[in-house]
């Protein structure tokens, strides 16, 4: 891990980001975590509303606070992102968990989304997460394999309305 860190969203990686986000939207997949796909054209405003939702500064009712953080390596490439929601409603409790993140496609399968989120416990533990819920859609063996290499211990499925079946863990963040 001497390589990688967690950087808080900075004007300084901005080009980084840029390269980053102009990636993910050309692979066409569906950009996790959610707060990845905000669009960075006005990159100052991005970073603010990423600062006030740290904060809990206007956000939308039901919404908690939450971090954002981007992995880097030590060329300050960045590699992945993730979003650590520091309490729970009862959405993200059946479906969204205290975690979400992403690695850009260019980067996976290196092992970097176990060391993402092994990174990201230390931050939620930071926050005064101790017992944290991680979750992800069913088959997608690749998360299922991350959550586990982190502790991950399987809780009851949550099914959504259009049948969606969410594979959920607990991670003891001691």
């Amino acid at each position: 891990m001497n390589n990688f860190r967690l950087a808080k969203p900075q004007l300084e990686l901005k080009n980084e980001y840029l390269s980053f986000y102009q990636e993910w939207k050309e692979s066409g997949e569906d950009m996790v975590p959610w707060v990845i796909s905000q669009d960075p054209s006005d990159f100052q405003g991005m970073l603010k509303s990423l600062s006030d939702s740290e904060k809990g500064i206007g956000l939308p009712d039901g919404w908690v606070s939450d971090s954002t953080f981007w992995l880097v390596n030590n060329y300050n490439r960045v590699l992945g992102a993730v979003n650590i929601r520091h309490r729970l409603t009862e959405n993200l409790f059946n479906a969204g968990g205290h975690i979400g993140y992403g690695i850009r496609p260019s980067e996976r399968r290196k092992g970097l989304a176990t060391m993402l989120l092994e990174l990201s416990l230390i931050e939620a533990k930071r926050l005064g997460v101790k017992d944290i819920l991680v979750v992800c859609d069913a088959g997608n063996i690749g998360s299922e394999k991350t959550i586990i290499k982190n502790g991950g211990n399987a809780d009851s499925d949550f099914i959504e309305e259009d049948g969606s079946v969410i594979k959920r863990y607990w991670i003891k963040n001691m």
